[in-house]
């Protein structure tokens, strides 16, 4: 039934607990692991690249690296790909267009103000797949 488990990742805390449930899942049902990251554009990615990154591509590719290298360790089949754009709209399109059976993603469990604020990519990730969407909330 899950042969085909999307994992995705911008190498964040929670993304990074996201990976580890991903991977643990795809190697139980001996599935492949689908990695996508999202190089961000767009006013709220400037933001963002102010702030956080020196540069979105190289992030991207960093962390569906890091996960995909997480993935091989386990011995589950990896594949990975780097988008640009919005990245709850660019998850939910490879869910569309790839035979994807279930999308891991995690969320860092705002509330209140700052959620209303910041929005939530994993919320419109679960509002709008096409599939199953299992959200990993962080810890920390």
């Amino acid at each position: 039934m899950y042969q085909d488990l999307l994992l995705a990742t911008d190498g964040s805390d929670p993304a990074r607990r996201a990976t580890d449930h991903a991977v643990e899942l795809a190697a139980q049902l001996d599935a492949t692991l689908h990695v996508v990251s999202v190089s961000e554009s767009g006013p709220q990615a400037e933001d963002k690249e102010d702030r956080l990154r020196h540069d979105p591509d190289d992030e991207a590719a960093t962390a569906a690296e890091e996960a995909a290298e997480a993935a091989d360790r386990e011995g589950v089949e990896v594949t990975t790909d780097i988008r640009h754009g919005v990245p709850q709209e660019q998850i939910v399109d490879f869910a569309e267009t790839n035979p994807v059976d279930m999308i891991v993603v995690g969320t860092a469990g705002r509330s209140g103000l700052d959620h209303l604020i910041s929005g939530s990519v994993a919320e419109e990730i679960v509002r709008n797949a096409p599939v199953p969407v299992v959200t990993v909330r962080d810890q920390s």
